[in-house]
């Protein structure tokens, strides 16, 4: 299963709100969802924390989940696609400045099961290797040795690592090779969390695996479009 992640921000002119309500209720129920092939569809949007400053790289994320390469392929060739959902794509993104990759989700914690219309939020911290480091080294660091400080975070529901699929290392490197997410109750409990000790620990391991100066983080609340069960 292909879990594909799409991070976007507003076109210009259009405020983040708008832009959110829009991917939510105009884009993805008209146009997005209609593509035949997508089995689990989900939007994060943005969830602005206090004291923040400057304008967000992204405003949201989505979250596609496609059967295999052949659907995916097939997906992007479909008039849902070609028709509805990539010309609607300019009203309200920026697409030059969209980010999209293919992953292989890792469970490393599971949880209760997802409801369709979740209350926890989540942040999703954009993953880019250490200089050197090769990917297998990475894959392994993060999946053995920092996911141990990851369930060690108090508070955590929730915990995944998105790896960046080979096939996105064909011609180059892709611009990150992963996306971490962790779920909680709620933006206290984040923010609780974050002032923990183990949470910190967490945070300076990633210097051992990852070039901190690339770390993106979105925080974010999700709206479930098609799912949390998978459609036929």
């Amino acid at each position: 299963m292909i879990h594909q992640l799409i991070f976007a921000a507003p076109k210009p002119g259009m405020s983040e709100p708008d832009f959110q309500k829009y991917w939510v209720e105009v884009h993805a129920v008209n146009y997005a969802s209609k593509i035949p092939q997508i089995k689990r569809y989900l939007i994060d949007t943005r969830l602005p924390l206090p004291g923040e400053k400057g304008e967000p790289v992204f405003s949201g994320a989505a979250e596609i989940w496609l059967k295999d390469e052949k659907e995916q392929l097939e997906s992007l060739q479909t008039k849902e696609f070609l028709e509805g959902a990539r010309p609607d794509e300019p009203r309200w993104a920026a697409f030059w400045k969209t980010l999209v990759l293919d992953t292989d989700a890792h469970v490393l914690l599971d949880g209760p099961p997802p409801t369709a219309k979740p209350t926890w939020v989540k942040t999703m911290t954009l993953w880019r290797r250490k200089e050197g480091l090769p990917l297998g080294g990475y894959r392994a660091y993060g999946l053995r040795a920092h996911s141990v400080l990851q369930l060690q975070i108090p508070g955590l529901r929730r915990c995944l690592q998105c790896h960046t699929r080979d096939s996105w290392y064909g011609l180059g490197e892709p611009r990150f090779d992963g996306v971490s997410m962790l779920w909680f109750d709620d933006l206290a409990a984040l923010q609780k969390a974050q002032a923990s000790s183990q949470y910190q620990a967490c945070q300076a391991d990633l210097a051992n695996f990852l070039e901190t100066r690339h770390l993106l983080t979105l925080v974010a609340q999700e709206h479930w479009i098609i799912g949390p069960h998978a459609r036929a």
